[in-house]
């Protein structure tokens, strides 16, 4: 397969509102992504996500460096790198509130040249595949967030693009709604087309993702296999079990094998550094009582942590 999205040295800067200088929002980013995969690109807010794909997407210029999709200059080649692409940026904008989704469908499609029948005929597709046909008729401005979120999906996939790119896709979609939404992105990537997903949830990108970039302050930190990224940790391995008292964790915590415990949905996550830390942990655990623990590798989540850091609120 050829080579769907190319980035070399791509840079963007802001001038500061106060004070000299700029602010990088990318910096000297290289990437290349294939034709069929579905990329996910990963990192805190502000670090650079979505201007790389709305540089991609031909919506903001690049301060230097290159980029490309499906072999054309993104600055020199505009019109022939939108023919080809779809953009999902989501949210509550990007429509016309007062008319209903199907006209909006139509006037997006006379933007991309399409004759009236095919608009009718993929704006019906699509407004089915995202669940939206029986509301099509209904103006905008009564829809609400998650289904303004399947609209925008129907957008881009209107023209039936090669290049799908989706900013934060799921975010106001309830729980049915995001995991049929997951089922079609595998759907729209077995008929040909490469997707770059930027997203914050860690779950969706293990799940749909063929590779993974870790991205912050516009910098590339790691490009990986999502099968493999646990092995960017070493031998590193994980205990997992649930408990609610946290004194049995903090006892936990001050085993010399134990590198850190930490909590998420629910579950304890005890980090050692081999095998020999885990089967001593194993043990610990059942000696208090703990009967349902288990062996794990480090989780997409678990590099994301020890890559980007723990920040807590701070952007």
């Amino acid at each position: 397969m050829g080579v769907a999205i190319a980035t070399d040295g791509l840079r963007r800067g802001y001038r500061r509102k106060r004070g000299a200088g700029e602010v990088l929002a990318l910096d000297d980013f290289s990437i290349e992504i294939g034709e069929r995969e579905i990329h996910g690109l990963l990192g805190p807010n502000g670090a650079g996500k979505s201007t790389l794909v709305k540089i991609l997407s031909t919506v903001l210029l690049p301060t230097a460096g290159r980029a490309a999709v499906l072999g054309h200059d993104v600055v020199a080649e505009t019109a022939k790198v939108r023919r080809d692409i779809g953009l999902v940026l989501g949210g509550d904008r990007g429509f016309y509130d007062r008319i209903s989704a199907r006209r909006n469908l139509a006037f997006w499609g006379a933007l991309y040249r399409m004759n009236g029948r095919e608009v009718r005929r993929r704006s019906a597709d699509v407004l089915e595949r995202v669940g939206l046909a029986e509301v099509a008729d209904r103006n905008v401005e009564s829809f609400s967030r998650g289904m303004k979120q399947r609209l925008h999906l129907a957008r881009g996939l209107l023209h039936s693009p090669a290049v799908l790119f989706l900013d934060e896709p799921t975010a106001g979609l309830d729980p049915v709604a995001a995991s049929a939404f997951r089922r079609l992105v595998l759907d729209t990537r077995a008929e040909g087309r490469t997707l770059l997903l930027a997203t914050h949830d860690m779950d969706e990108a293990a799940a749909l993702c063929d590779r993974v970039t870790l991205i912050d302050r516009g910098k590339r930190l790691l490009t990986a296999a999502t099968a493999e990224v646990g092995d960017l940790l070493g031998n590193d391995e994980y205990v997992v079990f649930a408990h609610p008292d946290d004194r049995l964790a903090a006892a936990l915590a001050g085993l010399p094998c134990v590198l850190a415990v930490t909590e998420s949905n629910g579950n304890r996550h005890v980090h050692v550094g081999d095998s020999a830390g885990t089967a001593t942990v194993l043990r610990w655990l059942l000696d208090h009582g703990v009967l349902d623990a288990r062996r794990s590798r480090p989780t997409l989540e678990e590099v994301y942590m020890r890559t980007i850091g723990d920040r807590g609120m701070r952007v």
